[in-house]
């Protein structure tokens, strides 16, 4: 029997760190990757592919896209419409409007009339089982707050002419919604996505932004009120090495739900 044959859009610091924890795990598997650049790559067991019709061509068992909002629009609809299972790492995207509806509705629909599956991985957070087990209470109200260094944000911080070290207090860089925050921060706030979808009603839930210098970590607070009572998440995750606004926990959260859906197949417990 081959080893697992596993698909990637993208092979940035998260793709990477994906690839060497399932590579850990999986010593047969091999890894395609779609890529723009022609360069070389130095992981072992990976090869790359320069068209989406030469990945779906590739006798995939299951896809991870690690490339951004851009590859979630183009990309996934054809994978999916080909039967190709994929995980969604820039959740971000799912709550952008498009020209046929919110993202997140669109690939559902393709994925459903081509009996494939988008996976969502949880990311850097936990606890979605209660915000979905309240996600019908009419009065659910959400607030998440990214807290991180200013090391996180010293390019939006160069816009503002703060330099990181210089920041002794903390400060807000945005407060508004979900669609809001997704569109301004694509590439870190893919944790507001997550909530959104998780309770299926991104109108309740309400993003803050702080850049905290005294922050340990890269920081999720969520704070969840409704009839059922209210509940209180705090993740404070450190960052990966290879970039500081992502949590070292996302790559993991990835590869941990690949495995879980290639245990499904085989019917491992």
């Amino acid at each position: 029997m081959r080893g697992w044959r596993i698909g990637l859009l993208g092979i940035g610091a998260i793709g990477r760190d994906v690839v060497q924890c399932l590579s850990a795990r999986h010593h047969d598997a091999q890894f395609i990757v779609l890529r723009r650049s022609t360069d070389a790559l130095d992981l072992p067991r990976v090869r790359q592919v320069a068209t989406i019709e030469e990945l779906i061509a590739a006798d995939l068992d299951i896809v991870v896209e690690v490339a951004g909002h851009h590859a979630v629009a183009s990309c996934i609809p054809p994978l999916l419409r080909s039967g190709i299972p994929v995980v969604a790492a820039s959740v971000g995207a799912l709550v952008q409007e498009t020209e046929r509806g919110i993202l997140s509705d669109v690939l559902t629909k393709i994925a459903r009339a081509s009996h494939a599956r988008l996976l969502l991985p949880a990311g850097a957070i936990g606890g979605l089982d209660y915000i979905g087990a309240v996600s019908l209470l009419p009065d659910l109200r959400i607030v998440y707050t990214s807290r991180k260094p200013p090391e996180a944000w010293a390019d939006e911080l160069a816009l503002r002419a703060i330099e990181p070290s210089s920041l002794q207090h903390e400060l807000t860089l945005f407060e508004g919604s979900v669609a809001q925050a997704a569109a301004l921060y694509p590439r870190n706030l893919n944790v507001a996505a997550t909530l959104a979808l998780a309770c299926g009603r991104p109108e309740v839930v309400s993003v803050r932004v702080v850049v905290d210098p005294k922050a340990l970590g890269n920081t999720h607070e969520i704070l969840c009120e409704s009839a059922a009572g209210s509940a209180r998440f705090e993740f404070v995750n450190a960052p990966a090495p290879s970039n500081p606004k992502t949590s070292m926990v996302t790559a993991l959260s990835v590869a941990h739900c690949v495995d879980e859906f290639l245990a499904a197949r085989t019917g491992e417990p």
